[in-house]
Formats: C-alpha cells, structure tokens, sequence
C-alpha cells in the first residue's frame, strides 16, 4: 500500500503548525499521517525537526524565516538581528552550534557581501546583485 497525500503547511500567528489538504482545504489533523507526508520544501520555523535553531535566549519572534535546501540536508535561518544561519537538517537537538553569517549591502558599487563565520573558518562569498 502507497500513502500519498497533497499538502500544504502554514504556521500561524500563535506559534502552531497546521497541514491541510490540497485541494478539499481540509485540516489533517492525525499525527500519524502528517508524520508520513514527505515535504516538497520546507521554510517553517516551527516544528520537532527545527528545534536546534533556537538559541538559547532567542524569543519566538525573533527567528524570521527558514528554508531547507533542495537537497535537504541543510537549512538557513534570518532572524532580528541580521544574521542568516546555516544548520544541519534535520537539526532536532537544543541549540546547535551553527555558522553565522551578516549580510551587508554597499549601495555605490552594488554588490551583496555574506560573511560566514564559522568555528574553524571564515569565508566571504561576493555576489553581484545583478545577476
């Protein structure tokens, strides 16, 4: 037997996430059914599986957005403070350590600068914002 389902995900206001089904609009609500359902993409900051990108004094609001790579087997976070984060996924465990990076813009020459630091290294990646 093949279990199947399209899905959609949201996270609301009050911090829960809820699965609907596509197209009826129908809240699933069967853990053991949502636990099943492979997702296409990820970009929630709610959920077991993203518990470690929670620092230790972080507030809910402050984490922003999430997205899981095409590979899915990392995530990068934005959150308040500028910084973009990047995790193992799934990252289940309580503040993991991970790399920070700032993003900066200089507006005279147009180009975007992501500096990563990292335990054991720092990188710099430039990109033209033109491309």
């Amino acid at each position: 037997w093949k279990f199947s389902v399209v899905a959609s995900k949201v996270s609301t206001g009050s911090y829960k996430r809820q699965v609907y089904e596509v197209p009826s609009g129908k809240q699933l609500v069967d853990q053991a059914v949502i636990d099943r359902i492979t997702w296409a993409t990820w970009t929630s900051v709610l959920g077991d599986e993203v518990i470690g990108i929670w620092s230790r004094h972080a507030e809910k609001a402050d984490v922003n957005c999430a997205c899981v790579s095409h590979s899915g087997i990392n995530l990068v976070t934005g959150d308040d403070f500028g910084m973009v984060k990047l995790f193992d996924f799934p990252c289940p465990e309580k503040f993991v350590r991970t790399c920070f990076c700032m993003v900066t813009t200089t507006s005279t020459v147009d180009i975007k600068i992501l500096s990563c630091f990292c335990k054991r290294h720092m990188m710099e990646i430039f990109s033209s914002l033109n491309l």
